[in-house]
């Protein structure tokens, strides 16, 4: 089951259509986001993967075309003023974007296009594109982000104590964002996050059953304790509180 996806571009009257879902998946830094989508992959067919753009230098094992394209402060941004971003944004000093290839792309292979991206760029899609199924993940609570985060710094052997506190204080001001997203996960438990995120993705493309029952327990237009709860320990609004 597909959604067809219309693309305005500003001062161009001319319409791109995109045959298929759009998904995009953000999470503040740590959440495990990159771990879930690459399970997902695993599990379900018919998901072309963006893959973005970053000015940032390689982390530990990443290879350029697998995890990003990585390139140069100046070629991003001949991109940016050519119009061949679909969205960016800068994120803790280096920039990040989704080339508008990876529509044309996922539409010629016939398959939904699964974005990876942070808060910033997502906005900008879903106002480009509002019919894509937003997903937002988020951890427990923060002394687990914080466990993943020092982890992750030791293993790229980069530890800094001032890196991990301002992206600590980055999530809760990314968690503002999460009720205009569709979705979100509490990714506290790894196999129940990816059985979800799954779910979604069958749900949208129009399985029922409990399938569909799983993703909805996952909108953020319902109420959820664990959802609340969550929040409550990073400090965000619940959704009684919100709405």
């Amino acid at each position: 089951m597909g959604t067809l996806f219309a693309e305005k571009r500003s001062g161009d009257a001319r319409t791109k259509l995109m045959a298929g879902i759009l998904f995009i998946i953000s999470a503040p830094s740590g959440s495990g986001k990159s771990t879930l989508v690459s399970q997902l992959r695993t599990l379900v067919e018919g998901l072309d993967f963006s893959i973005s753009y970053t000015t940032r230098a390689p982390r530990g094992s990443e290879e350029n075309g697998r995890e990003y394209h990585f390139t140069t402060c100046d070629e991003f941004q001949r991109m940016v003023k050519a119009g061949e971003f679909l969205e960016w944004a800068e994120v803790f000093g280096n920039f990040y974007g989704t080339a508008r290839a990876a529509l044309s792309h996922a539409e010629s292979q016939g398959k939904d296009l699964l974005l990876d991206i942070d808060v910033q760029g997502a906005q900008q899609v879903i106002e480009r594109l509002p019919e894509a199924v937003s997903i937002f993940i988020l951890p427990p609570n923060p002394e687990t982000l914080q466990k993943r985060l020092r982890n992750r710094s030791q293993a790229e052997k980069m530890t800094d104590e001032d890196v991990i506190e301002r992206r600590l204080s980055q999530a809760r001001n990314e968690l503002q964002q999460i009720w205009k997203y569709k979705y979100a996960l509490v990714n506290d438990v790894l196999d129940n996050a990816v059985d979800e995120m799954r779910a979604i993705v069958l749900s949208e493309r129009g399985l029922n059953g409990g399938i569909a029952k799983m993703a909805k327990s996952c909108r953020t237009d319902i109420a959820s304790q664990r959802l609340d709860a969550a929040l409550r320990s990073f400090g965000v609004a619940s959704a009684g509180s919100a709405q």
